[in-house]
């Protein structure tokens, strides 16, 4: 994975425009724009985040406008339009995580981990957020880390500490 600030160029390396082209093939001719979601997800496994500079090439290489781009990826949470940590942590929020403890995993994280909710750690490997139902509701709190999608549930503060230990020492 690369590191890219908002103002550093994006130039996609020829693997990643090979797996772009196999998506585009996908669809019929005239409907590549339909392969949008798709690219944008592999952009920002690339490069954790989707700038403005990506967002750009994307447009370029589907032959659409760079506005159609904008306005999909910041419509879609899912797409990080700021720098993340490596391992983005996003912790569900909503009515059933909230009853069985999901603002005190929050509050842990933030102390845990030195940060405030959408900022990085100086090491640049976490950083996590509130997020909305991630539908695993009888087993909350839950949250998954992104962009693998890999989902943790029934947490605790103890889990919590043993997953970030687990993750810090796999870096």
């Amino acid at each position: 994975m690369l590191k890219v600030e908002e103002q550093t160029p994006v130039v996609f390396s020829s693997e990643l425009l090979a797996k772009f082209d196999e998506i585009k093939s996908r669809y019929p001719e005239g409907k590549q724009k339909s392969a949008l979601l798709p690219l944008l997800h592999l952009v920002q496994a690339e490069y954790l985040w989707v700038s403005t500079s990506a967002m750009d090439q994307v447009a370029e290489y589907l032959n659409i406008q760079s506005i159609e781009v904008y306005e999909v990826a910041t419509f879609y949470t899912m797409y990080f339009l700021k720098p993340q940590g490596k391992y983005a942590l996003e912790v569900c929020r909503t009515g059933p995580c909230c009853l069985v403890g999901a603002e005190k995993i929050l509050s842990h994280l933030e102390e845990k981990l030195g940060v405030k909710e959408g900022e990085v750690t100086p090491d640049g490997l976490f950083s996590f957020r509130g997020v909305e139902c991630l539908a695993a509701c009888g087993f909350g709190p839950v949250l998954q880390i992104s962009p693998e999608y890999t989902f943790y549930e029934n947490l605790t503060t103890e889990s919590v500490d043993k997953l970030i230990e687990d993750l810090t020492n796999k870096s």
